[in-house]
């Protein structure tokens, strides 16, 4: 018997329906701080702010139903793929809470470069954890249907 993902919709697990939006949140603001590297339009920096916002709120409730499933069966826990995924996606929301923070307290010159440096950090941790995630679907196959039948 597959693993259960605890927190589902009529058998669909929830954590993978939110992740894709602190993901594209996040992904967002280093294309925003990557633009506003090389302009001088205060719409940038803004709309940087904005996305790290949204994806941290967003980081958060994704955060609850994965902790949800990963507390809820305990073969999730003995994966190592899922520590690794839940260690590498608490990383990254420290890395992109600093980044906000520090954002809104020094304005948009902390943006280039320390702000791009964390984006692009927060990034590539994120197709990290991504992996791991994955890994836990399609080798351990966490949150899959035991159902057969795809009428």
């Amino acid at each position: 018997m597959n693993p259960k993902s605890t927190l589902s919709i009529a058998g669909h697990p929830i954590h993978p329906m939110l992740i894709p939006f602190p993901v594209a949140f996040f992904a967002g603001t280093l294309a925003t701080d990557i633009v506003h590297s090389q302009s001088d339009n205060p719409f940038w920096p803004a709309a940087s702010n904005w996305m790290l916002a949204a994806g941290l709120v967003m980081a958060a409730l994704a955060a609850l139903a994965g902790l949800t499933d990963f507390l809820g069966d305990s073969r999730i826990r003995a994966l190592r793929d899922a520590w690794l995924h839940m260690i590498g996606n608490v990383v990254v929301v420290l890395i992109e809470a600093v980044s906000l923070w520090r954002r809104l307290v020094q304005g948009p010159d902390f943006i280039v470069p320390t702000g791009l440096v964390l984006s692009l950090l927060a990034v590539a941790l994120l197709l990290f954890n991504g992996w791991k995630g994955w890994e836990m679907v399609y080798r351990h196959r966490v949150g899959v249907s035991e159902e057969t039948d795809i009428r």
